[in-house]
This record gives structure tokens, sequence and C-alpha cells, in this order.
């Protein structure tokens, strides 16, 4: 029999990453045969961990915690059932009507690309954009066609829909109300010496992230509905509301905010850079102005790393049956931890801190996005 201490730390380490694959497929193969079921739980954990935070903040003003937990539900009840019945239906009818105006949006935008060909040729200068219209208008086409049929199937799929949905509700709350034991109960199979530090590393980092960027897709989405609204943009519920959801995924607001001037300007040019211009400015302010205070410091990755984490959450949410929006979202939380963890096993295996020179590490100060820090949202 081989002796644990016989294994340096260096070997154990090297032992893991096989056992970790390993739980990794035994995972994926108990997880798929469950679908849905393991995300719509995990979502319902989620908005668990955003209602917490209001009834912390409650809790910590001298409310009760009961009572603070029923005015938090009822306020959220409420505000469920003004998106069904306002926000909901206006989306959908904008959408449709989109959806509708599409295809002679792709026409006028071939009706450009000749015009811009005919002054190209008018002027001597090399221009072929024949094949590219067609190929514009057959390929824009098809994805509209496609998009469409998708959104009319989840939209006819209303009992599925209707049952998962309160399914993620009842969950939501339960976990709402016990959710602090279950923790403390899943918590007692960590080792003792890590406890706490696991325990608040994730609550701080979930808690904080989630709380900040839903906050954040609220404002900027009520702040783009007022602006769209006032310039007179068509569709502006709709795409305010694409514009400041999509700030839960990093970056990608910046890809919505082009693509729904691009939309715009097959159109009318003169609109679709009126959107992006007044995007950029609302999301600046945003970002540097709310952003700060609401959030402090929370997910301390570079942007690189950050970057990464993205497209591999997807993957990783995909092979397990999760999906890969819930990958996405689970992306950045997930990897600030695990980038807390290695931190913790470096330290205790004494590893040093990798030294930089004076000039580099001045630079890194500079770029380097904040670490976490406890006054996050909630905490």
């Amino acid at each position: 029999m081989i002796r644990p201490a016989l294994f340096t730390a260096w070997q154990r380490l090297g032992l893991a990453l096989p056992l970790l694959v390993l739980n990794f497929w035994v995972l994926r193969q108990l997880l798929l045969p469950l679908a849905p079921f393991p995300a719509l739980f995990l979502t319902a954990a989620l908005i668990a961990f955003l209602l917490d935070l209001p009834s912390r903040w409650l809790t910590g003003r001298g409310l009760p915690r009961p009572l603070a937990l029923a005015l938090v539900l009822g306020l959220g009840l409420l505000v469920l059932v003004l998106v069904a019945l306002w926000i909901i239906p206006l989306l959908v009818e904008q959408l449709a009507d989109l959806l509708t105006a599409l295809p002679g949006w792709f026409v006028e935008a071939e009706t450009l690309l000749n015009q811009a060909q005919a002054w190209a040729v008018e002027h001597g200068l090399p221009a072929d954009f024949g094949d590219l219209s067609s190929a514009l208008l057959t390929r824009s086409t098809q994805y509209a066609s496609q998009l469409s049929q998708k959104l009319l199937g989840l939209l006819g799929a209303t009992l599925t829909l209707t049952i998962n949905s309160v399914i993620v509700i009842v969950l939501a709350i339960f976990l709402l109300l016990g959710g602090e034991s279950i923790s403390r109960g899943l918590a007692r199979w960590l080792p003792a010496s890590w406890r706490e530090m696991v325990l608040g590393t994730v609550n701080r980092t979930f808690r904080g992230y989630f709380g900040g960027q839903v906050i954040l897709a609220l404002i900027l989405s009520a702040a783009q509905i007022v602006v769209f609204t006032l310039l007179g943009i068509p569709y502006g519920v709709l795409f305010a509301v694409a514009i400041g959801f999509t700030t839960l995924i990093p970056y990608a607001s910046a890809f919505t905010i082009v693509l729904v001037s691009l939309l715009l300007a097959l159109e009318d040019p003169t609109t679709g850079l009126e959107v992006l211009a007044v995007a950029i400015a609302v999301g600046q302010v945003v970002d540097q102005v709310i952003q700060p205070r609401l959030m402090g410091k929370i997910v301390g990755l570079q942007p690189a790393w950050l970057l990464l984490s993205l497209p591999v959450g997807a993957r990783i949410g995909s092979l397990l049956g999760l999906g890969d929006l819930l990958g996405l979202l689970l992306a950045v939380p997930v990897a600030s931890c695990l980038k807390a963890f290695l931190d913790e096993v470096a330290r205790r295996l004494g590893l040093p801190e990798p030294e930089l020179p004076p000039r580099q590490a001045a630079m890194a100060r500079m770029f380097s996005p904040p670490r976490s820090t406890p006054d996050a949202p909630g905490s």
C-alpha cells in the first residue's frame, strides 16, 4: 500500500488532473439524462442569490428576517406580474414587427450596395459588389427566417415554458428561504481549513457579480428606453432591452450595439449612426459613473483570462446539458472563484509571487482589474 505521505505536493496535483477529468465525465453522464432540470435548478439558484441581496440589506437595517423575505418576495412577484403583462407582450410585438420588416431592409441594403458600385465605377475605382449584395441578401434572409422559426417554436411551446417558469420560481423561493442552511450543509463536506475561505469567496463573488450586473442591466435598459423613445428610434424598447441585458455577459453589449446600429442603418444610415453614438454615450456614463459606485471591486481577472473564460464556460455548459447561455453567465464568477482557489493553493504550497520589472509592474497595476474585496453588494 502506498502511503499518501510518500507523494510530493506536485505529484498530488498531477494525479488530481486525471481524477478531475474522470469526475467531469461522470458528472456529464449523470446530468445529461436529467436535462433540463439541472439548468432550471441553477437558474433558480441565481434568482435566489439576487433576491437574497435586498433581503440582507433590509435585515441589516433592522427589519426581521421573515418580514424582509416577505417584502422581497412580494415585490418580486409584483414585478414579475408587471413584466408578464406589459413588457413581454410589448417585446413580442416589436420583435414580430422587426422580423416582418427585415426582408425590406435587406432589399434596401442591396440597393445601397448597387449605388455604391455605380459611384465607384463612375469615378474609375475598381469595385464589384454584385456578388456581395446577392450573398448578403440571401444569407440575411435565411438567418431571419431561421430566427423567426425558432422564436415561433419557442412561443408555441407555451405549456412547457409555463411549467418550467413555475418550477424555477418555486425552487427560487425555497432556495431563498433555506439557502443558507443548504450551503452550510454542503460546506460540511469540505476540509475545515478550506470551509470558510470557499464559502466567503463563492458568496462574495456570485452575489457581487450577479447583483451588480443585473442592477446595471436594469439601469442601462431603462436609460436606453428613455433615450430611444425621445429620439423616436423604431423598435426602441426591444433594442434597449437587448443592449441592456447583454451586459450580463462581458463585452457582449458592445457587439449588440454594433448589430442594432447595422440593422437600423439598413433602413436609414443616419438612424444607425444616431443609435451607435447614443448607445455608446449612455453605456459609458453607466460604466464610468454608476458601475464603480455600485459594484465596487469584484472580479480579479485579467482581460485575457476573462475573454478566455467565456467560450470555455459556454462549451462546458453545453457539454453538461446546461446550455450555452447559462454557461456564459456562469463563466466569469466561476473563473474568478477558481482563480481565488488556485491563489490559495499556491500560497499554501509556499510558491513565491512572480516578480516583475518596475516598468511592467507599474503597467500591470494600471491596466489590471481590481481584486475582490468585501465591499460588493450584499456582503
